[in-house]
């Protein structure tokens, strides 16, 4: 049974929803970024596709359940990543200052991309601790398995693209830049990311259930 909502609870909600809005604004100008000239119109469209499905579920979702700004920040961290690497491919963005400073002569772009999708753990678990459809800590549990398996079902989705499409689109797509290990880097990137953010959700306290049902900020 859904408790009312108090007065704090509301204005917490309210604070949410405009900073949802104001992602959203930042969103939609990258967004318009990475359609004007991208590197492959095709390619594009491929890897924004999924960008824009997850917005338009983050925006129907938020018609009843505000997540925190913790967890906005963490999905638009995502989804600004994702639609910049559809415009150049994500071999191909400027990402020269990044590499050079970890000493890498591959683009490592698409490897900071792949851990902020983990970072979709911390919304994940927070809606299932708020809503107490489990324990906290299996909540979080659950969050790493469902980042795992996406992760392992987009790899080969990538896979399945690259052998339909064929030559340089399918390499652009697939991104590997020639490294064999790279799915499988990949997912350990994604599951990095799931576990930073889940520590994240357990330093803020957010897996105490009577503290933080119904809260939003």
């Amino acid at each position: 049974m859904n408790q009312p909502k108090t007065v704090d609870t509301m204005n917490t909600e309210t604070n949410n929803l405009g900073f949802f809005y104001g992602g959203s604004a930042l969103y939609a100008l990258v967004t318009l970024f990475s359609a004007i000239e991208p590197a492959s119109r095709a390619v594009w469209f491929a890897e924004i596709l999924p960008a824009v499905l997850i917005y338009a579920g983050a925006f129907y979702t938020s018609r009843c359940f505000m997540f925190s700004k913790t967890a906005y920040t963490m999905m638009f961290i995502w989804l600004i990543l994702h639609t910049i690497g559809a415009k150049y491919t994500f071999a191909e963005v400027p990402f020269d200052w990044f590499n050079h400073m970890i000493g890498s002569e591959r683009n490592n772009f698409d490897r900071v991309a792949h851990f902020s999708i983990g970072l979709f753990a911390y919304p994940i678990a927070e809606l299932v601790i708020r809503k107490r459809l489990c324990h906290p800590k299996l909540a979080c549990l659950l969050a790493l398995t469902v980042i795992m398996s996406v992760a392992a079902g987009y790899e080969i989705i990538e896979w399945w693209y690259a052998a339909i499409a064929g030559g340089d689109e399918g390499i652009a797509f697939l991104g590997s830049q020639g490294d064999i290990w790279d799915a499988q880097k990949d997912m350990l990137c994604d599951t990095t990311g799931a576990i930073v953010a889940l520590t994240i959700l357990l330093l803020q306290g957010r897996t105490n259930v009577e503290h933080n049902c119904g809260k939003a900020n």
